[in-house]
């Protein structure tokens, strides 16, 4: 048995304080094997180097494991580094400790090769970390040798549950009200600029319903916690899975809330309706374009009109929903630009978020059309951000004309920094959970707070 501290590295607020899920799902799979496990969230302790120092010296693991979430904030308008963080960590581990460091979570698998030489760290684990991270740290403390980058064979038969650390919940509750949960993982779209598939695979693999259930469940048992957030890539599958997790809360009717990502399309009233009463909250839409044309360029496989419906039948149902739009993917035009601020201002009572091009990432179908056109170097390692804009468009100039349709909007957010300051705005007022939700009014419903 080997004695763990799993550091989560994650700093950012944006667009709110989301829960190290994955650091406590790989927790709960060391524990089962008989590891114990301590767990340490860098932002809940305020960013401290003293308190991380000291929690490795209070633990003196015999492994170091850091779980890296971002990249950087995927904002062309304000970049961030935040394997800069990770690579500080390591720095101050080696001061303090001679366990082996392993690093994974979600960004190092995007570029383990990269982000390992940069931080200095002495092991990886790339891809779903459950099972890989105990084999690893098992061969190790057994003195077998072992990869530098270990990699998941493929995606893992089952889920791990999560193990919740009740400090960490206890930061989580406070700052942002919600706990995140996964029903499932996978993602069998095909958009040119996601690397979800990469990532959890492309397929979905669904957890049973019932353990899912049984987590909230516990989970309001154990923190009194009301309000969870759904983090599957998509919640709404078309093989109609998300239904059998939906039926089963509404079978148990439990005293909770919850939000999700959905596709917007293939939603049906009846389904909304009940997703309703069993306790849905709000939907965040990844419609990420605004034109038939740029959605078939990012490979959606929607139109917009079906996005125009599915943004209807939320507000039929008064169930919040905001919807995320990139301006400047393949097949944006000044024309494109026009039309797509047109359209937008055929989705009523709802949100919208806009950001000017689209980050790209190694592997994915917009890396190798960067490629094809010159954007990027067969050579560039990608950890240093840079964004894809059509050819022929004036980046400046189209968020210029962003702005201006946007002026004078509460419902509507860009640059995405202005949509930070007034999420922050509302925190600071109590505001908890998704926040923008409470900016939604429905016919007949009060006038939004801010």
């Amino acid at each position: 048995m080997s004695r763990i501290l799993l550091v989560s590295a994650n700093l950012t607020l944006e667009p709110y304080p989301v829960l190290p899920l994955g650091m406590a799902v790989v927790a709960g799979s060391l524990a089962d094997r008989g590891h114990r496990v301590e767990q340490f969230d860098f932002l809940a302790e305020g960013a401290s180097e003293a308190a991380f120092t000291d929690r490795v010296r209070a633990c003196a693991p015999d492994f170091l494991g850091i779980s890296l979430r971002n990249l950087d904030s995927c904002d062309s308008l304000a970049r961030t580094d935040y394997p800069a963080v990770a690579r500080r960590l390591v720095e101050l581990a080696r001061a303090c400790t001679s366990a082996p460091i392993i690093l994974g979570g979600s960004a190092f698998s995007i570029l383990p090769e990269e982000i390992l030489a940069y931080t200095g760290a002495d092991y990886g684990v790339a891809g779903e970390g459950e099972g890989v991270a105990a084999d690893l740290v098992e061969a190790l403390a057994a003195g077998r040798a072992a990869p530098r980058i270990s990699r998941a064979p493929g995606p893992a038969a089952a889920m791990a549950a999560p193990r919740f650390d009740g400090a960490i919940v206890r930061f989580y509750q406070e700052a942002s009200g919600l706990l995140s949960l996964q029903t499932k993982r996978g993602c069998s779209h095909r958009c040119v600029y996601c690397n979800y598939p990469a990532l959890e695979g492309a397929t979905h693999r669904a957890r049973d319903p019932r353990l899912v259930v049984d987590d909230l469940q516990e989970a309001h048992a154990r923190f009194g916690q009301r309000e969870f957030f759904i983090a599957d890539a998509v919640f709404n599958d078309a093989a109609g899975q998300h239904m059998e997790v939906v039926e089963e809360l509404a079978r148990r009717a439990l005293p909770i809330r919850w939000s999700c990502y959905m596709r917007p399309s293939l939603i049906r009233e009846a389904d909304l309706r009940l997703m309703g009463r069993a306790g849905l909250r709000a939907a965040e839409l990844g419609t990420d374009a605004t034109t038939d044309a740029t959605l078939l360029g990012l490979g959606k496989g929607f139109t917009f009109q079906e996005a125009v419906e599915a943004n209807g039948l939320f507000a039929a149902c008064r169930i919040p929903c905001a919807h995320f739009v990139m301006f400047g993917g393949p097949g944006e035009t000044e024309a494109t630009v026009a039309e797509g601020l047109a359209n937008l201002d055929r989705l009523a009572s709802t949100a919208v978020f806009a950001f000017s091009g689209i980050r790209i990432l190694p592997g994915t179908a917009l890396h190798r059309l960067a490629l094809q056109e010159g954007r990027v170097g067969a050579g560039d390692g990608l950890r240093e951000p840079a964004y894809y804009h059509a050819a022929g468009l004036d980046p400046g100039a189209m968020e210029a004309r962003i702005e201006a349709a946007f002026k004078g909007r509460r419902d509507r957010f860009f640059p995405p920094e202005r949509g930070r300051e007034r999420m922050a705005a509302l925190r600071a007022m109590g505001f908890r959970g998704l926040i923008w939700d409470s900016l939604i009014r429905h016919p007949g419903q009060e006038t939004p707070p801010c």
